[in-house]
């Protein structure tokens, strides 16, 4: 945990133009499957329009052999049947003619489907993906700043959002443009005039939708934050169970989440009703176009200048399906204005700075000697509140640091500094007389063994656990690790051993049984340097005198920093340093410090009186029996 949270970058507003264009960029990167898409539906658009064609040509054929007065049909390609073949036969061929057609489009939709799935779930793999490895990159000045709840929303909801951009818009766009292209040069073929006098209304289709698109787009961008605060409380009472269960809290929280559910809902049906009212504004528009042709249409026919069949059918059913294509816009409009307010999120993650990596020509460290060497260091979660002051100490290789001091003196921020989870301000911090913004990342923190002060553990086993940064560790290594954090007598204890299964968060073990795995799993390194986050302090006081024996020789030809409150922690160091607002205020031994520094005096003394007065800490408190007479010797 950090002392406190930096606060993120200011964002930096994306138009609609750039999320459009990085959001083909990156349908573009799957422009052979969707190139596959557009072709297999363009040949649907053509087999349907050859069967049509053909169905206004059956009907001019039987209306000429009812009225032979009646003009005669126009032959496709002018391939007409035989003179001698019976109307029967003639219509029978057309029938079976449009059945292959449609035997042949059930086959392409059947294709079109599986191609568009399984493009549609790589997208997805692909945004998820992208979204994971930028987030294994960042530093934990993102994590500070954000929210967990929110980031899960992003990785998951929002990157589907953007999938759906490239099947629901970028597909559906080129194939529904391609298909409008296509009746419209087959209606102005048949019949220019009539063509724009029905197509007269579509600019207002058009203005419909930009008008939507301005509307719908902000509801949409209210609704994912909303769903952010719902997914946050879920996660929330998830792991805080105890908490709301221990203070009965269950109907007020049941509550709350079900008011913000209502607050989603509300807002969903606010986007509905927009679609809703838009929808039928299209409809309309489309029905007195299809008003249009019926006077118009009609006309011509009576008058002999249209054909029924091949003409005034046809055509009708062609604007028909033009209108259909036209009414499109409002499922790809409203997909564009969910896709770009996902997109806008998924890419504040993608685009935030990474700040901590590896520099572009890094020096290697294959094994540190563990010289540790703050110089002037000056940091600050925020600019202008700095946790720590010009500090300066150095470390030795092999040499034992305990580090002490009030909660948000900057104890963790010390060791976070030396991980290089952040970089100083001002000064630097070396290893082995580099800076450790000069060396590579991955090797310096493979040097480095780190306890946290709250361990977590992974929904593993608990050898996977323990070897988790050093997965090719054998089950020797991974024992022998386990015997100096003191685990391996209650694993051995459980019926599965190393393979038992670890709840999440280690929920199945107990605070002392995470701790031990969290101190295997860092000794199982082997590091020439290692850093305990007290942590021994969520541990009972015998186990907490196991492990203290079993770290001390872990201890051995390693430089050890060691947070620590307990006395007896510290008194083993072979210097201790005291922080107090962010500065070393001493330095030195157990004993020098019981004469120099009124805070560790005031320390021991504390704890003394615990542990005297303490049954549970006898053993402890004849340890700490030596305290006493120095802190005499000091007074007289």
């Amino acid at each position: 945990m950090t002392d406190a949270a930096r606060r993120p970058p200011p964002r930096t507003p994306r138009s609609n133009y750039q999320l459009l264009n990085r959001l083909i960029g990156i349908g573009l990167q799957f422009r052979y499957a969707c190139a596959a898409k557009v072709v297999m539906d363009l040949t649907l658009v053509a087999l349907s329009l050859a069967s049509l064609g053909l169905t206004g040509v059956a009907i001019d054929f039987l209306r000429h052999e009812v009225d032979p007065n009646s003009p005669p049909p126009t032959w496709p390609f002018g391939i007409a049947p035989a003179p001698e073949a019976s109307p029967f036969h003639v219509i029978l061929g057309i029938a079976g003619t449009i059945l292959l057609f449609a035997i042949v489009g059930g086959l392409l939709k059947y294709g079109a489907s599986i191609a568009s799935a399984a493009m549609s779930e790589r997208v997805l793999v692909y945004m998820r993906t992208s979204v994971y490895q930028k987030l294994q990159r960042l530093s934990f000045r993102f994590y500070d700043a954000g929210e967990s709840s929110s980031i899960i929303n992003r990785a998951a909801g929002d990157a589907n959002a953007v999938r759906n951009f490239v099947d629901g818009v970028m597909i559906r766009v080129l194939t529904t443009v391609l298909t409008l292209t296509v009746y419209l040069v087959y209606m102005l073929k048949m019949h220019v005039w009539l063509t724009l006098i029905c197509l007269a209304t579509t600019p207002l289709l058009w203005v419909f939708a930009v008008l939507f698109s301005r509307k719908v787009q902000p509801a949409y961008r209210k609704a994912g934050e909303l769903g952010d605060e719902l997914i946050r409380s879920l996660v929330e009472n998830v792991q805080g169970a105890y908490v709301v269960k221990g203070f009965a809290r269950e109907p007020q929280e049941i509550a709350k989440f079900a008011a913000q559910a209502d607050r989603i809902r509300r807002q969903k049906e606010s986007i509905f009703h927009r679609v809703s009212v838009f929808q039928p504004i299209m409809g309309l528009i489309t029905q007195v176009n299809m008003l249009i042709l019926l006077g118009v249409g009609g006309t011509l026919v009576v008058q002999g200048r249209l054909a029924l069949g091949a003409g005034l059918f046809v055509f009708a059913n062609l604007l028909q399906e033009f209108a259909s294509q036209v009414g499109q816009i409002v499922n790809i409009a409203n997909t564009i204005q969910s896709s770009l307010v996902s997109a806008e999120r998924v890419f504040e993650v993608i685009d935030f700075p990474i700040e901590i990596e590896s520099p572009p020509h890094a020096l290697p460290l294959p094994r540190a000697r563990g010289e540790i060497e703050f110089r002037n260091v000056r940091f600050g979660y925020d600019s202008d509140q700095p946790v720590l002051e010009d500090l300066s100490f150095h470390v030795t290789p092999g040499q034992r640091i305990g580090i002490t001091g009030e909660t948000g003196s900057g104890k963790t921020t010390l060791l976070n500094l030396v991980m290089r989870f952040y970089d100083v301000d001002a000064g630097s911090v070396n290893i082995d007389g580099h800076d450790v913004r000069s060396l590579n990342l991955e090797e310096l923190r493979r040097n480095i063994g780190l306890v946290f002060q709250e361990s977590f553990l992974f929904s593993h086993t608990i050898g996977a656990n323990i070897a988790f940064g050093r997965p090719d560790a054998t089950a020797d290594d991974i024992q022998r690790a386990a015997s100096i954090a003191a685990a391996h007598g209650f694993i051995s204890e459980m019926s599965e051993g190393y393979e038992t299964l670890v709840g999440e968060h280690g929920a199945n073990l107990s605070g002392g049984q995470r701790q031990r795995l969290a101190i295997a799993r860092a000794l199982l390194l082997d590091p020439p340097i290692l850093l305990l986050d007290d942590a021994t302090a969520s541990l009972d006081p015998e186990t907490e005198h196991e492990i203290e024996q079993a770290v001390q020789q872990a201890m051995q030809g390693r430089t050890t920093l060691v947070i620590s409150n307990r006395i007896a922690t510290l008194r083993r160091a072979d210097r201790i340093l005291v922080l107090e607002g962010g500065r070393i205020t001493a330095a030195g031994t157990h004993v020098e410090l019981l004469r120099d520094s009124e805070y560790y005096r005031f320390l021991a003394q504390l704890q003394f009186a615990e542990t005297a007065t303490n049954p549970t800490h006898r053993d402890e408190s004849a340890e700490m029996q030596p305290i006493r007479a120095d802190n005499h010797a000091t007074h007289t």
